[in-house]
């Protein structure tokens, strides 16, 4: 297993991630560090990146420098993004950090930036056609793209710090300065002819710390049950009451706003301007927020190198597969009862009804239903629930997540979820819930069926006749073990799907 590091020395923030890179295409972070370095801050007066911030980044990478080879990190990889790009001392900044630091830095065009973003969120975000809205504190990237292919990008060049530094001392109040950066973002935005002829069904993709800010506040205001980031989405009505009360705020109150980084709170009112800006431009209903990007654009490019050509085809499935991979699981088996549960999904549709978007949801909690084994083998059925819940899965809802978790939980034992339920209330009905109960079903009878793990059954036949659901199995050897073992399951199967359950 190789061990990389991460660089990305952004205008506003430094970020080091710790990668280990798995066989066969995979890769888990498994340590990070940030540090507000603030390169971009007071640019606009003479293009240099100024002695202060230079010193401060120095003393940054050092500490990245330590911290890597702590961890026999094999390979570093560092970028440097829109600060450094348009600074006129930059060569002898990036020279000054080889000889010091002992790192050397790739200083990325707009253009391989813009692509290492949509390489992050194009393999981690099921969204067909989308906006991306990258706010750095130096440039905000915009990358139009449609069935995985990239089709535009532009560069403006104003971020989060340069905007908040270009109207500080206007002596304006807050909410006139908020309208003044949302007027020169449109300005910008009337230049670009592509942005005003996005088709109807393109979503906003939101990336970055303020974004991620923006999410934070979101799900703290709700009281969200979870606390996952990534693919986190806020009504446009939402966003606006945010927006709305920030807007108006100066520097000292935005800083008390419970979920904002302090380091961040400065510059958030102009990040959140410019978001106004295109959402009200391009009439989005809605943004959706990335958790990966840049960062994880280059984890991909390196660790799965068909990303280069072609991005990740099935994103949950290469997701579960990481984690399988990650905590050494039994794959095959986990493949196989997925395999069986898909079968059974069939089988009892004409009980269930369910639509086939839930194979998903029994997809996920099966191939997962064992990782609880690696924190104890007893009741594992519930931390497999912990861990899909606080997985962070790509390509999958928030709401689907929480169904596959519960499925899973219910692998074992039947009366796990009920006493949690209510604390997801805003992401499931009802519906769910019997939903959940009618899966959970299904996988601790294919689970069973693969008790032994051997995969001596094959096949399933279901015949419903009368008030009994008679499972015939086909098999490739003595599979009693696993008829028994199905067996206990009669009570739930019974109570799901209000017939009796015979097994041969």
């Amino acid at each position: 297993m190789e061990k990389i590091a991460i660089i990305d020395l952004g205008s506003n923030t430094a970020r080091l991630v710790l990668v280990n890179v798995l066989d066969g295409g995979y890769f888990v972070v498994f340590d990070e560090l940030k540090e507000s370095v603030r390169l971009a801050q007071d640019m606009e007066i003479d293009g240099f990146l100024k002695p202060s911030r230079i010193s401060a980044t120095i003393k940054t990478l050092k500490m990245f420098k330590r911290l890597c080879d702590a961890n026999r990190i094999s390979k570093i990889l560092a970028y440097a993004t829109a600060a450094v790009r348009r600074a006129k001392n930059q060569r002898s900044f990036i020279d000054e950090i080889a000889v010091t630091c002992g790192i050397k830095v790739r200083v990325l065009s707009e253009e391989e930036e813009s692509l290492l973003i949509y390489n992050g969120v194009i393999n981690a975000l099921e969204v067909p056609k989308g906006l991306i809205m990258d706010i750095g504190g130096g440039s905000i990237q915009l990358i139009y793209y449609n069935r995985k292919h990239l089709l535009h990008h532009v560069t403006l060049p104003f971020g989060a710090i340069t905007l908040t530094d270009m109207f500080k001392n206007d002596g304006f109040i807050a909410e006139e300065r908020a309208i003044k950066i949302e007027n020169l973002v449109r300005e910008h935005l009337e230049k670009t002819d592509w942005i005003k002829e996005l088709d109807p069904d393109t979503q906003f993709i939101g990336v970055g710390g303020s974004i991620r800010n923006l999410g934070r506040i979101s799900r703290r205001i709700k009281k969200y049950p979870l606390s996952m980031a990534h693919n986190y989405h806020i009504a446009s009505i939402e966003f606006d009451g945010i927006y709305e009360t920030i807007k108006t705020l100066e520097i000292d109150k935005t800083a008390k706003i419970n979920g904002l980084s302090g380091a961040r709170a400065d510059i958030f009112p102009s990040a959140l301007a410019a978001v106004k800006a295109v959402m009200g431009f391009a009439g989005f209903k809605n943004i959706i927020i990335s958790g990966s990007g840049l960062r994880e654009g280059a984890m991909f490019r390196y660790a799965v190198p068909t990303t280069v050509d072609k991005p990740v085809s099935d994103i949950l499935g290469h997701s579960i597969n990481t984690l399988l991979r990650n905590f050494n699981m039994n794959i095959p088996h986990a493949e196989h009862v997925y395999n069986l549960s898909v079968q059974l999904f069939k089988q009892l549709k004409v009980l269930h009804k369910l639509p086939r978007l839930y194979v998903k949801v029994l997809r996920t909690a099966a191939l997962l239903h064992d990782t609880g084994s690696i924190i104890k083998y007893y009741d594992h059925h519930i931390h497999s629930e912990y861990i899909i819940l606080n997985s962070g899965l790509n390509g999958i809802s928030h709401k689907d997540l929480v169904m596959a978790a519960y499925v899973a939980a219910l692998h074992r034992k039947a009366d796990v979820i009920e006493p949690t339920f209510d604390k997801y209330r805003e992401l499931l009905t009802d519906e769910d819930l019997d939903a959940v109960k009618k899966l959970g079903v299904i996988l601790r009878i294919a689970e069973s069926f693969d008790r032994t793990m051997s995969g001596l059954i094959v096949g399933i036949n279901c015949d419903v006749l009368g008030d009994s659901v008679i499972m015939k199995t086909e098999s490739e050897g003595d599979c009693s073990l696993e008829i028994k073992d199905a067996l206990t399951a009669s009570l739930e199967f019974k109570r799901a799907y209000r017939k009796n359950l015979e097994i041969l």
